[in-house]
């Protein structure tokens, strides 16, 4: 991850997987390791994806539509990496951008966050 002054973060998972359309494409994701951004994605495990016309979150409203994503939402979010892409520090509307909670809270929107994904050896 990186903000819009030039500092990085991140974030490490040891395992990381997803299950099929027939399980909602739920997320598993454990052994975190921090990397300076904190844990925000242990929130979402176990978690079905959500997208504005697939409502599978916990929370009585649609998190996707709500926050302008799609997601492993929960009820709702502590990270919003499909969220809307805007320029740092806004607190005009309430954590729809480029989110990492542990790291720079809901009213920040990331420069950038990328999720990389190894197979297992």
């Amino acid at each position: 991850m990186q903000d819009f002054d030039g500092k990085k973060a991140f974030s490490r998972y040891s395992s990381f997987s997803i299950s099929g359309e027939c399980d909602g494409y739920k997320l598993n994701v454990s052994g975190f390791t921090d990397g300076g951004a904190g844990d925000a994605l242990t929130y979402h495990n176990g978690q079905k994806f959500s997208t504005f016309d697939k409502d599978q979150d916990l929370d009585s409203r649609n998190c996707a539509r709500l926050h302008l994503g799609a997601f492993w939402y929960n009820a709702c979010h502590s990270t919003n990496p499909n969220g809307v892409y805007r320029w740092g520090a806004d607190g005009t509307l309430y954590a729809v951008g480029v989110s990492w909670y542990q790291w720079k809270g809901f009213d920040y929107s990331l420069k950038s966050i990328i999720m990389k994904i190894r197979p297992v050896q």
